[in-house]
């Protein structure tokens, strides 16, 4: 028999090395190069510049160990689609995991996982280190699943073509939330599924304005003109509790007592 995987919450258990250095992010998918051109500017960018996260994208077809870089094959059992073998991503996971000695949370995109959420991103953005791996064709090898162990997300009750753009999704919304990483400290702790209402549920965020202060008939609201601080948080707050009623009731129904 052979010996199981460490699951992903093991890998991480007393481990500290990951300590006062920038969170680090690996990603295992076939097609690499597309996570420069979409993490590389905006908020993702300005961060890595500073030094405050890192990330590498690897490509699971250089452990294929065939000439032609194959990964996929017929599933058993017949049907539509391809199915990404076991050992080249299970090869692929244990060379990426390798090259650093942080602890690593894995983690599988897929639409059957759990939902991600701005708490689970929270408790993300603590980890020191998160490899994604993002899938492709009709599914990967339930197998290596099995043996890795990752924790499985879903960005949404929709299938996409593979996990790079969920991936995407989860490094943006984490690295939001890294110190330093927005031009004000507060500006995270602002956005929908932040702030908190009285019961502790998760609100949407209030309607923002700018200049000028009449747009084609329009006015800014006059308390946001006033100069009055208090009142201005007073209406936002009522804002962000009305919006979150009309549109997300179901946030507030699953508040915690």
């Amino acid at each position: 028999m052979t010996k199981a995987e460490p699951t992903a919450d093991a890998v991480n258990d007393g481990a500290t090395s990951g300590a006062n250095r920038p969170i680090r992010f690996d990603i295992l998918t076939l097609f690499p190069a597309i996570f420069e051109p979409a993490l590389g500017v905006g908020v993702c960018g300005k961060a890595r510049d500073a030094g405050l996260v890192e990330w590498q994208a690897h490509d699971i077809r250089n452990h294929a160990g065939n000439k032609h870089s194959k990964v996929d094959d017929r599933p058993f059992g017949g049907g539509p689609g391809m199915v990404m073998m076991c050992q080249p991503l299970f090869d692929a996971v244990r060379s990426a995991e390798a090259m650093d000695d942080r602890p690593v949370t894995r983690i599988f995109l897929t639409p059957q996982g759990e939902p991600l959420t701005q708490a689970m991103v929270e408790e993300l953005a603590t980890k020191p280190r998160l490899l994604l791996i993002a899938g492709r064709y009709e599914g990967i090898d339930e197998r290596v699943i099995e043996k890795l162990a990752p924790r499985e997300i879903s960005v949404g009750d929709f299938v996409l073509s593979g996990g790079e753009l969920p991936a995407m999704c989860l490094i943006d919304a984490v690295v939001r939330l890294i110190p330093g990483a927005l031009g004000h400290e507060d500006s995270a702790s602002e956005d929908s599924f932040s702030q908190a209402g009285p019961d502790r549920s998760r609100l949407l965020d209030c309607p923002h304005y700018t200049r000028p202060r009449v747009w084609e008939g329009l006015e800014a609201p006059e308390v946001l003109l006033g100069g009055d601080h208090e009142a201005v948080d007073r209406w936002r707050n009522e804002q962000r509790l009305q919006r979150t009623r009309r549109r997300r009731p179901d946030l507030l129904e699953d508040s915690p007592e």
